[in-house]
């Protein structure tokens, strides 16, 4: 493998560690509703254990509640239980085949919980980026140790890899930043 892949490969794993910590961010409850907040309640649907977004459409009312519409009539009851099983705090009430999942008001303290997890988030995601440049330097490494590359060469991709994990790196502390604001905002 030479230099130019191994940069292409650690960039791309790097961006996917991103892609991944973005996803996860999303399932952090704020004072608003999002969709996504459900992606982890599953349901179960004759016998098997289905995510609720495969039994049921999820759009917004507004913005503090979540509107789910079974596909089935008999799915309403199942569906509200595996929300209100769920460990995400949420009552949902039904109006006929609508079920209707208002967000709850957050305390001050449970808003310095969910920022101190998302820095934790934060901070694994980081981890795994330097990881990663780690191992890519150790590719470098190799491929100098194996004659199939100069010193030179390795100095500079060392120099390279180094960029691109602080510019991911910053990446993970804008979204950081961004996410506690939205949580601090009342």
């Amino acid at each position: 493998m030479a230099i130019n892949e191994i940069m292409k490969t650690t960039e791309g794993k790097m961006d996917q560690s991103i892609a991944a910590f973005k996803h996860n961010l999303t399932k952090i409850r704020t004072g608003r509703a999002n969709p996504a907040l459900l992606d982890t309640v599953h349901v179960d649907y004759y016998g098997s254990s289905l995510p609720l977004s495969q039994v049921a459409n999820l759009s917004l009312l507004d913005s503090r509640t979540i509107s789910v519409q079974p596909w089935e009539k008999g799915m309403g009851p199942k569906i509200e239980k595996a929300i209100r099983d769920s460990d995400l705090g949420l009552n949902p009430s039904s109006m006929g085949d609508l079920i209707r999942v208002p967000m709850p008001m957050m305390s001050e303290e449970r808003r310095r919980e969910l920022t101190k997890l998302v820095r934790h988030e934060g901070e694994g995601t980081k981890i795994a980026v330097r990881n990663l440049r780690r191992d890519a330097n150790e590719h470098v490494k190799k491929l100098v140790k194996d004659k199939l590359a100069s010193e030179d060469d390795q100095k500079r991709s060392e120099a390279d890899i180094q960029k691109v994990t602080d510019k991911h790196i910053l990446e993970v502390d804008r979204l950081v930043a961004t996410k506690e604001q939205e949580i601090m905002a009342v």
